[in-house]
């Protein structure tokens, strides 16, 4: 069985109500139901964390450290948060950078991902899909480019 962590950051628990012409009008609860339905339960185990704290983002990656792969919407944080990424780096299990936007066709200061460098990809634009499509990535060996 695959252990995956996803990990949401700041403002992520107003999913549905903030901005929905950009981030939709599901709930953060909606993708999570959502995603657990596109997995079957005895083959993955999903473990979902929220937090709008920088530190508890960062402990929930460490305890996520023997897990088979991690998720991380760090939102805000991506462009900030050095902490953020040395804990990426500092765990074992690799981790794909997800966003719900395009986060290149919005404005400057969230073209720069200070978690990017540290992940094994990065999924962007697909709204809820960005999740599964990360996901998905944990069962398929990654190309070296």
């Amino acid at each position: 069985m695959k252990r995956i962590a996803i990990i949401n950051g700041p403002n992520l628990n107003l999913l549905g109500r903030r901005e929905p012409e950009k981030y939709g009008r599901e709930s953060l609860e909606d993708i999570q139901g959502w995603l657990r339905e596109q997995v079957p339960e005895e083959a993955v185990f999903l473990r979902f964390f929220q937090s709008n704290v920088e530190g508890e983002l960062v402990t929930a990656i460490q305890e996520a450290a023997d897990f088979d792969g991690i998720i991380l919407n760090a939102a805000a944080y991506t462009h900030t948060s050095v902490a953020i990424r040395d804990a990426v780096a500092a765990v074992k299990a690799p981790a794909v950078e997800v966003h719900l936007t395009n986060v290149d066709s919005r404005e400057d200061f969230r073209r720069t991902s200070l978690v990017a460098p540290v992940c094994r990809g990065t999924i962007s634009g697909f709204g809820k899909y960005s999740y599964l499509l990360a996901l998905h990535s944990f069962f398929y060996e990654p190309v070296a480019c």
